[in-house]
């Protein structure tokens, strides 16, 4: 992706921990702003709109609600609601939205305000999770495990509803990479509904620039834009520590890198968002310093 003259991006924070079990990636906004994100995205040629924080009311305590383990869904349904129509609004101005979170949950609202501006998104999951749990699967009833089901158009209505319709997405324009962890539930609906995964087995073998031309074929076929949205856990916790649910023997930051270009290259991403840094669990910054390193990668920065 090559910044053209009137080329801009709309930075849009969301500060949410609710959807997660750990405390502290409510901070991953502040994280990637102070590792320089709008300065590098500038030098690029962008002319950056940062719309600073969504709200996020701290909640004071967790309570079960009747016939459902899912943690504190209102709230998270209430802050999605409010990135729907930011996305809407800031697409419609021409403006490539651009969400820094915040734990993944948030991706519900982003899909919700993509599929109001664009009527068949292509999506790559890039994840060590594979986020497609509902309540009858979900170990937790963490949402932010539930996102991508969601946005699919299963689980709690209250989730398939954000934005005023569903499903968002469509599985066979859907992908995901990285993934090495999945409970029981997960695989059966991967399965069942044919959604194209590439784990960590299929990228050792594969290598990631197969993975990633295939992926594109299957995002970019019929669809009119795609939606990157990428988990930092994708990555190997050895260089991206901050993160709130690591997984070992993940993808590199290299590897991430040549896929971030590849991305940039053919020119098809429309929005994006990276998610789950959690400042508490890093070490000087290092996984908003990566997270900003990949956005520049996908936005266009070369090494010449």
């Amino acid at each position: 992706m090559n910044p053209g003259i009137n080329a801009s991006i709309a930075l849009i924070g969301v500060p949410m921990d609710l959807g997660a079990d750990r405390r502290g990636v409510d901070m991953g906004p502040s994280a990637i702003r102070c590792a320089g994100v709008e300065e590098r995205l500038t030098e690029l040629g962008y002319a950056v709109y940062d719309l600073g924080d969504i709200a996020v009311r701290r909640a004071k305590r967790y309570k079960a609600l009747p016939q459902t383990n899912l943690k504190y869904l209102y709230q998270v349904v209430r802050i999605n609601e409010k990135l729907c129509d930011r996305i809407v609004r800031e697409t419609a101005k021409g403006r490539f939205p651009l969400v820094i979170g915040g734990d993944h949950s948030i991706a519900i609202g982003t899909l919700a305000g993509i599929g109001r501006s664009r009527r068949n998104p292509g999506v790559i999951w890039y994840d060590a999770h594979g986020d497609v749990n509902t309540a009858r699967t979900s170990p937790s009833g963490n949402i932010h495990g539930m996102a991508l089901a969601a946005s699919l158009g299963f689980g709690h209505p209250a989730l398939t509803s954000i934005g005023g319709f569903g499903p968002k997405v469509k599985p066979e324009h859907t992908v995901l990479i990285g993934i090495r962890s999945l409970d029981p539930g997960e695989r059966v609906f991967l399965k069942q509904l044919g959604i194209t995964v590439f784990t960590m087995h299929n990228i050792d073998r594969m290598g990631m620039s197969k993975v990633m031309e295939q992926a594109m074929d299957i995002v970019t076929s019929g669809t009119d834009g795609v939606h990157l949205s990428l988990d930092l856990d994708g990555l190997d916790p050895l260089e991206a520590p901050g993160v709130g649910t690591p997984v070992p023997g993940g993808i590199s930051l290299r590897e991430t890198s040549l896929a971030m270009e590849i991305l940039s290259d053919a020119g098809v991403v429309t929005s994006a968002e990276f998610v789950e840094v959690n400042p508490t669990l890093d070490t000087v910054n290092r996984t908003a310093k990566a997270a900003v390193d990949l956005i520049a990668s996908l936005m266009g920065e070369k090494i010449m």
